[in-house]
């Protein structure tokens, strides 16, 4: 058993629990040790419990105590001067800190920098999974996240400085495959966070913005036989709340600490506000408008890479003004925005201390279970900074210099999700742009290059996307470059943007160009909206109806298709005509129906088309759609009007699998 449930400090402290466990946050600290393992809650200001960090700090600029401790914690937590983790920036406080992200606590960096304390730094994913492998008394945490960049041990394993030796992640081959296994450890005292207490320790959440890591952090430290301090608003008699609206139970919560209004605000901007919180959502008044700069235009570019239907995250920095983008273009409806923190729809926050939250979010999940799901592919496209590239490929956003910003949650989406676009400017520094009729032209540059020959440190690793089989784009305001397996490749160039001067005296490498390079967009240049929605859903009928001679499917994309009148009917029934009349064989099918509509009066006709091919040319056919409702109506449809075995499924995966099935 660990010294927190022995030590007399402990005893005494639960002595004074003779009303519930509400103490004081002068008790509560009391328990942490010199040497604790000691993990915290938070990503930026949300959920972070600020007033047990204060209290921390001045017990030990009074007194010298506690001393020694390794710090650990998932994601970036502080506002970059005074708040969150700055409290526990101090040489003797800290000897060791694991973390996912430095930048909003630039006073770590510091220390790490100066080699005053041991240091590593892991993906945010990665430790949030660890936190439940801890609680589990699993050896490792093990995952294919992280291989290639600075954390695989072949690259220094996510060691940050020389005072740091240990190796805390190994590769390891299952089934022929590589992965990391990153060591797992007991934690002595865990600091949390709610919003309501009763008094035997109980915890909700109604007002937070997360769930984040509550509840694995609580369990980690309880099956460590460390300690567990919860920091909330108000407390509550025994048994007032509602057993589905306890976050974490009080079997894992040892002491309860009511903390001060201004120590307990939602995030480190706002003091509450309802609809981060869930509580309800508000009437989202048109966002406003970027104003036509390189971040627009970035933002326009990136927004070419959004198909129907897509699961999106976006990331910190320049990438939250995709927002702003999707919206002008009217794609709120078509798309559904995510964070890494744990917010599914809505609007993501655009504040970089709101980070993580979202305006009218439908769920809040625990950021562990985001990452499971992102990990296993659930993201479509992700829109990530950029901040170096090289020749491979592979990117830096976590190191420059003696500065260390870390990774966050960097790693896991760059490797995991099934499209990435990196965005940024070209170059860094002051540079003066003029926009003149759908073209760009540079009137002031910089000497500071992103394009390098070699990053400072891998936060992405190009080869290791190549071998995912990862759709990369790398979107700048003069250019769009795109990975493949021979490197990086030129496949874009803004109008009004001169070649040799603009691009490649601005780079350290030549990177693969193939003539005529083809230009980019020039309604991204312009003021007035683009139109991407009628791009998404107006797609030609030649486009939405393809055939795959190899596997003799035909696939039929009917996703975003409205169907308004008789001429769309002919046009699809000639197209399928035009390609199954000269095979002289019938075709496996597949339909995609999502987001498909058609006005009632014309539903007849449709249904004569579909049973005419499907009796004249398929084999089989299956047909898919997200939507329930569609899924239900199409059915009765097809069964009533048409006699047709509906042979509806909800992914295009289902959908494959069930036509290979049939004969």
């Amino acid at each position: 058993m660990s010294s927190k449930i022995v030590n007399p400090v402990g005893a005494d402290l639960k002595a004074k629990m003779k009303r519930g466990k509400v103490v004081s946050v002068e008790d509560a600290v009391a328990v942490i040790m010199d040497g604790d393992t000691v993990a915290f809650e938070g990503i930026a200001g949300s959920v972070f419990p600020e007033e047990v960090a204060m209290k921390i700090e001045e017990k030990f600029l009074k007194a010298g105590k506690p001393r020694g401790l390794t710090i650990f914690y998932c994601s970036g937590q502080g506002d970059g001067v005074k708040r969150g983790q700055q409290h526990l920036a101090h040489e003797g406080l800290m000897a060791k800190v694991i973390a996912g992200h430095f930048g909003m606590a630039p006073d770590i960096g510091k220390l790490v920098a100066a080699n005053k304390v041991i240091a590593y730094n892991f993906p945010q994913g990665m430790l949030s999974q660890m936190t439940r492998d801890i609680a589990a008394h699993k050896p490792r945490t093990i995952t294919h996240v992280g291989l290639g960049t600075f954390v695989d041990p072949r690259n220094g394993g996510g060691k940050l400085n020389s005072v740091t030796t240990e190796d805390m992640v190994e590769l390891v081959h299952f089934d022929g495959k590589e992965y990391l296994a990153y060591k797992t450890f007991p934690i002595n005292v865990a600091i949390i966070r709610g919003t309501t207490a009763d008094l035997d320790g109980n915890i909700s959440m109604e007002k937070e913005s997360l769930f984040l890591t509550n509840l694995p952090l609580a369990m980690a430290a309880k099956n460590s036989g460390g300690f567990v301090i919860a920091q909330v608003e108000r407390i509550v008699a025994r048994g007032a709340l509602k057993p589905k609206d306890v976050k974490v139970p009080g079997i894992m919560v040892d002491c309860v600490v009511v903390a001060k209004p201004e120590n307990h605000n939602q995030t480190f901007v706002v003091n509450y506000n309802p609809s981060f919180a869930g509580e309800f959502k508000v009437p989202m008044q048109s966002i406003p408008a970027l104003p036509l700069d390189e971040r627009k235009i970035i933002g326009r570019r990136a927004a070419f890479e959004i198909g129907l239907n897509n699961i999106i995250n976006l990331g910190f920095g320049m990438p939250m003004g995709m927002a702003s983008i999707v919206a002008e273009e009217g794609l709120m409806e078509y798309i559904t925005m995510s964070t890494e923190a744990g917010t599914i729809g809505g609007i993501p926050a655009p504040e970089g201390l709101n980070f993580g939250s979202s305006t009218n979010p439908d769920a809040i999940i625990d950021m562990a279970s985001m990452f499971d799901f992102y990990d296993g592919g659930g993201l479509d496209v992700t829109f990530l900074g950029l901040a170096q590239v090289d020749k491979e490929g592979n990117l830096n956003v976590s190191k420059f210099g003696p500065k260390l910003a870390g990774a966050g949650g960097f790693i896991n989406i760059s490797q995991t999700a099934k499209k990435l676009v990196f965005v940024g400017t070209f170059t860094a520094g002051d540079v003066k742009y003029r926009f003149d009729d759908g073209k760009i032209v540079v009137e002031k540059d910089t000497t500071i290059k992103k394009f390098i020959n070699q990053v400072e440190q891998k936060t992405f690793s190009g080869p290791v996307a190549i071998n995912f089989r990862q759709q990369v784009v790398y979107v700048t305001e003069r250019c769009v470059f795109r990975l493949t397996p021979q490197g990086l490749e030129l496949s874009e160039i803004a109008p009004g943007i001169d070649l040799q001067k603009d691009i490649l005296d601005k780079m350290d490498f030549k990177p693969i160009i193939r003539k005529p390079i083809p230009l980019m967009d020039e309604r991204i240049f312009k003021e007035e909206p683009m139109g991407l929605k009628e791009d998404l859903l107006n797609i030609p009928i030649a486009q939405r109806v393809t055939y795959d001679p190899v596997e003799n499917i035909l696939f039929n994309n009917f996703e975003g298709w409205a169907v308004r009148t008789r001429t769309d009917i002919e046009e699809v029934k000639a197209r399928i005509n035009s390609i199954c009349a000269p095979l002289g064989k019938k075709v496996k099918c597949i339909v995609n129906y999502d987001n498909f509509s058609i006005v009632p009066e014309l539903e007849d006709e449709y249904i004569k088309v579909v049973k005419y091919v499907v009796d004249k040319y398929y084999e089989s056919v299956s047909r898919y759609t997200t939507s329930a409702f569609m899924r239900m109506k199409l059915g009765d449809v097809l069964t009533r009007k048409a006699k047709l075995e509906p042979s509806l499924f909800k992914t295009e995966k289902q959908a494959k699998e069930a036509l290979k099935k049939r004969k």
